[in-house]
């Protein structure tokens, strides 16, 4: 073979490569063409967001126990004349983790069980209650989260009274004052019926979305004549429609 033929033939070898698209250019995903699908699948993104809202709906109002929040409070400072100086303010902030720490102790847990008859363990009323200062006050906050709103509220009134009372015989000092008292609250702190709602059809849209990507990209067909020239480099001479029959041809068919 001569020198001048194989430079031709080298020439050509490399035009016809060079004309081929690199096959690393068949996994990488087209965003024009992937926001297409999705806007053609509108119709499932929609409805399988719409069966996951009703789906978080009905398992939030039938399922989901809702609880309820009562609140009491109680003043750390007392004193019975009307001569209140800095360092009794000072001395009010300082106590005030102490007195947190009272509600903590099984003895006032008991005698809280007790006065009410309940049914719960020391460790249920501590899951149950909740404990709160704000910063530079000297009120301390009692909480009960129960599903029952009447039973937190005594609950929560209870602590306070109970409270109050073991410190004064305790600790030797004056009597918290009881600042507020808990009332039956009328409307639940959980399930947020609207958020659950939200984020069900937010994950009814995010799944439809996440099946019709992988569909996409596993779906390695030739569908029109611009995919075989831009995954193969091959020109498309002509197109061949195929006619689907009719069910009347078919049975017409079948007749003859």
């Amino acid at each position: 073979m001569s020198e001048r033929r194989k430079r031709r033939l080298e020439t050509q070898v490399s035009t016809s490569q060079s004309t081929q698209p690199a096959r690393d250019d068949a996994y990488v995903i087209d965003l024009a063409d992937l926001f297409y699908r999705l806007l053609t699948n509108w119709k499932l993104i929609i409805c399988s967001a719409l069966i996951l809202a009703i789906f978080a709906g009905a398992y939030t109002v039938f399922l989901v126990t809702p609880m309820y929040e009562a609140t009491s409070s109680i003043y750390v400072l007392n004193r019975s004349d009307s001569a209140i100086n800095y360092s009794d303010l000072q001395l009010g902030t300082a106590l005030t983790p102490d007195y947190i720490k009272v509600f903590k102790l099984w003895e006032v847990h008991e005698e809280v069980i007790s006065n009410l008859n309940l049914s719960y363990t020391y460790e249920n009323m501590e899951d149950m209650l909740t404990i709160s200062n704000e910063q530079s006050t000297r009120m301390i906050d009692i909480t009960i989260t129960s599903p029952d709103a009447e039973e937190g509220a005594a609950i929560a009134n209870e602590y306070a009274k109970v409270a109050s009372q073991y410190i004064a015989d305790t600790m030797a000092t004056d009597k918290p004052n009881i600042m507020s008292v808990a009332l039956v609250p009328t409307h639940p702190v959980s399930p947020n019926k609207k958020m659950n709602v939200l984020l069900g059809f937010m994950m009814g849209a995010m799944l439809a979305c996440a099946y019709v990507t992988v569909i996409s990209v596993v779906d390695d067909k030739y569908k029109t004549a611009d995919d075989i020239r831009k995954y193969t480099g091959l020109a498309t001479i002509a197109i061949v429609p195929i006619e689907e029959e009719t069910d009347s041809k078919k049975s017409s068919r079948r007749q003859s």
